[in-house]
C-alpha cells in the first residue's frame, strides 16, 4: 500500500440513502419529542409566512387605495403580530434542532471512541491516526446540519412550497402558469449543479482526510524532521496537499457562486414576465394591484425554498458520506473478542507456556515458528535475539494484541483465548522501551484513570524506582504538569515512571520489553535496583538487547529467525558456543572473551 493509498478516503455512495438514514434516525429517538414540536413550530412559521401576502392584497387594495389609514394601521399591526409569531416560532425551532444535533452528535462520538478502544491493534497498523481523528472530529461535525437544520427544515421547505404553489393557483392560474415556465430551466441548472457539487465535495472530503493524516504524522515525527534537515521537503510536500486541498474548496465555491445567481437570474426572468403580464391584466381591470404585489411576494417566497432545497441536497450528501464512513467504523469487528464461555483462573500461579506457536502479521509469512518454552511461577525468564527475532511479537501475543495462527499459549494451564481479554491483561503488567506519557501531571501518568491507586502508593511507587529525587524542589509535587508526550522528560525519566506505573498495578506476571536499553549508566543502576525489588517472587519475562542486564536470569530463550535456537542460563549458553555465544562476542568484542567471562560470569 502507498502512501496516496494509505491517506485516501473512501468512495462516496448516493446523495441519499435510506439506509444509512434509518441508522442515523436511530439516535435521534430518545429525542423524538423535540423533533414533533420543531416540525410543528416550523410548519407554523411557512404558514403565516404564505399568509403575509394575503395581508398585504388587503392592505393595498381595502385601504390604502381607500384611503381607509384607520384599516391600515389594523393590518399593519396584524402584520407586525404575524413577524412576530414567526420570530418566536423560528427561535424555537432552531434551538430545538440545535440542542437535537449536539445531543446526537455526542452520542455518535462516544460511541466510536468506545469502539476505537475496543478494536485490535492490526486496525490501528491499517488506518492512519489521522483518518480516524477525522472520524471522531470532521465527520461527526458533518452530521450536525442534518439534525439542526437538514431532515426538519427540508419537510418545512417541501411544505412551504406546496402552501405557495396553491396560494399561487388560487390567486389567478394564468400567473401562475408563467410562473412555472421557468421550472424547466431551473431544473436543469438543479440537475448539473448537483453533478458538479458532488465531485467537487467529494475532492474536499479525500483532500482533508490526507492533510490530517499528513499533519498528525508528521507532527509526531517532529523530532526526526529536524534532526534530519528535511523542514524545506516536508514543507514543500504539505504545501502540495495543502493547494491541492484548498483548490478543491474553490471548485466547491465556484458551484455555487455559479448557481445562486442563476437561480437570482431565472426568478428576475420570471418576475419580468409576471409584471408585465400582470400590469395588462391590472389595465384590463381583471386583476387588482394588491392581487399583483402579493403575487409577486409569493413568487419571491417560492424561490427561497428551491435555494434552501440546493443547499439541503449539500447537506445530505455531507452527512450521507460522512455517516458512510462512520457506521463502516462502528462495524468494524474486533479481531479479539471475548470467548462465548470464558474460562477463570481460581488460584493464580504464573506459569506461562508457549506451545508450538506459530504467529504471521501477514498471510504466512511466519515472524514466529514453532517457538515452544515454559516459564515456571515465580521464574525469571530472558527473550534475547538479533532485531527482528520475534521477541515483542511474543509480548504482543501474550497480551492477545495479537492472536496466534497455530499452536497454543497458557497461563496456568488455561489457553489464553479462553480467557476475557480484560482478565488476562489484569494479571500481566509490561514496561516497554518507548514509554507513552499524557498531558496531565505525574500521579495521573502512574494512576492511569484508576482511582484506587491513592497519592501514597504513586508517591512509594516513585520512591522505589528512585523517581523521587526528580520531584524534588518541584512547587506541586506529584500534581506537576507532565506535557503532552512528556516533552520536558528525558528518556531515563519516562522509563522510571514507566516502572512505577507497573510497582503500582502490582501484577503478578511482568513483562519487560527493552525497558532498560535507552538510559544512561546512572539511570540504569536506579532501575536495576528497583528491579530486584520489583521481580522478587514475581514471575518476569525479560526482552533486551543488552546482554549485561539478565545475565542472572533462570532462564535464558535465544530467539533466531523466530525459531527457539537455545534454552539455558547464561553460564550453560556460553559454553555452548552457539548463537548466545556469538551475540554476547559482537557486544563485548573489545574484551578478550576470557576476560570478558571472567569479569561478567556469576
Amino acid at each position: 500500500m502507498n502512501s496516496a493509498q494509505y491517506h485516501e478516503e473512501v468512495a462516496l455512495g448516493k446523495a441519499y440513502d435510506g439506509r444509512l438514514m434509518k441508522r442515523l434516525l436511530r439516535y435521534v429517538r430518545p429525542f423524538v419529542w423535540m423533533v414533533v414540536v420543531a416540525t410543528a413550530l416550523l410548519l407554523v412559521s411557512s404558514s403565516l409566512r404564505v399568509s403575509m401576502a394575503f395581508l398585504t392584497q388587503i392592505g393595498i387594495d381595502d385601504y390604502i387605495q381607500t384611503g381607509d389609514a384607520a384599516g391600515l394601521g389594523r393590518i399593519a399591526l396584524a402584520f407586525l403580530a404575524v413577524i412576530f409569531v414567526i420570530l418566536l416560532a423560528s427561535y424555537g425551532q432552531q434551538f430545538l434542532m440545535q440542542l437535537l444535533g449536539q445531543r446526537v452528535l455526542h452520542t455518535i462520538r462516544m460511541e466510536l471512541y468506545a469502539k476505537l478502544q475496543r478494536l485490535h491493534l492490526r486496525f490501528f497498523d491499517r488506518n492512519p491516526v489521522g483518518r480516524l481523528v477525522t472520524r471522531v472530529t470532521n465527520d461527526v461535525n458533518a452530521l450536525n446540519e442534518t439534525f439542526s437544520s437538514g431532515v426538519v427544515a427540508i419537510i418545512g421547505d417541501v411544505v412551504t412550497l406546496i402552501l405557495i404553489v396553491a396560494a399561487l393557483l388560487y390567486y389567478n392560474w394564468q400567473l401562475a402558469l408563467i410562473t412555472f415556465l421557468v421550472l424547466p430551466a431551473l431544473l436543469v441548472v438543479s440537475l448539473v449543479f448537483k453533478i458538479k457539487v458532488r465531485r467537487a465535495y467529494r475532492d474536499v472530503r479525500t483532500r482533508l482526510a490526507r492533510t490530517n493524516a499528513f499533519t498528525q504524522e508528521h507532527i509526531s515525527g517532529m523530532t526526526v524532521t529536524q534532526l534530519f534537515n528535511q523542514e524545506q521537503r516536508t514543507g514543500q510536500k504539505f504545501d502540495e496537499i495543502n493547494s491541492s486541498l484548498r483548490q478543491a474548496h474553490h471548485r466547491q465555491i465556484y458551484y455555487y457562486a455559479v448557481f445562486f445567481p442563476v437561480v437570482e437570474v431565472i426568478g428576475a426572468v420570471s418576475l419580468g414576465l409576471l409584471l408585465y403580464y400582470g400590469g395588462v391584466r391590472i389595465y384590463e381591470g381583471t386583476l387588482t394591484f394588491g392581487g399583483l404585489v402579493a403575487f409577486i411576494q409569493l413568487v419571491e417566497q417560492f424561490y427561497r425554498p428551491i435555494r434552501d432545497l440546493s443547499e439541503k441536497y449539500n447537506i445530505l450528501q455531507n452527512s450521507m458520506a460522512a455517516s458512510e464512513r462512520i457506521f463502516d467504523l462502528l462495524d468494524t469487528e474486533p479481531a479479539i473478542v471475548d470467548p462465548p464461555a470464558p474460562k477463570r483462573i481460581e488460584q493464580f500461579k504464573g506459569r506461562i507456556e508457549f506451545d508450538h506457536v506459530h504467529f504471521a502479521y501477514n498471510d504466512e509469512d511466519w515472524v514466529l515458528k514453532d517457538v515452544t518454552f515454559t516459564v515456571e511461577p515465580g521464574e525469571r525468564v530472558a527473550i534475547v535475539g538479533s532485531t527482528g527475532a520475534g521477541k515483542s511479537s511474543l509480548v504482543s501475543l501474550l497480551f492477545r494484541f495479537y492472536d496466534y495462527q497455530k499452536g497454543a499459549i497458557r497461563l496456568d494451564g488455561v489457553r489464553i483465548s479462553d480467557m476475557r481479554v480484560r482478565e488476562l491483561r489484569s494479571h500481566l503488567g509490561l514496561v516497554l522501551q518507548d514509554v507513552f506519557l499524557f498531558s496531565g501531571d505525574f500521579a495521573g501518568n502512574v494512576r492511569l484513570r484508576d482511582d484506587t491507586i491513592g497519592d501514597d502508593q504513586i508517591r512509594q511507587a516513585l520512591s522505589r524506582v528512585g523517581f523521587d529525587r526528580f520531584l524534588k524542589g518541584l512547587p506541586d509535587d506529584l500534581h506537576t504538569e507532565v506535557r503532552e508526550r512528556g516533552s520536558t522528560l528525558s528518556t531515563g525519566q519516562k522509563q522510571l515512571l514507566s516502572f512505577a506505573r507497573a510497582l503500582a498495578y502490582d501484577p503478578n506476571i511482568l513483562i519487560l520489553d527493552e525497558a532498560t536499553s535507552s538510559v544512561d549508566t546512572e539511570t540504569e543502576l536506579l532501575i536495576q535496583k528497583a528491579l530486584e525489588e520489583l521481580l522478587k517472587g514475581r514471575t518476569s519475562i525479560v526482552i533486551a538487547h543488552r546482554l549485561s542486564t539478565i545475565e542472572n536470569a533462570d532462564k535464558i530463550v535465544v530467539l533466531h529467525h523466530g525459531r527457539v535456537r537455545e534454552i539455558g542460563t547464561h553460564t550453560e549458553l556460553l559454553n555452548k558456543r552457539g548463537v548466545y555465544h556469538t551475540l554476547y562476542q559482537m557486544q563485548y568484542s573489545r574484551m578478550p572473551y576470557e576476560a570478558t567471562r571472567t569479569a561478567r560470569t556469576p
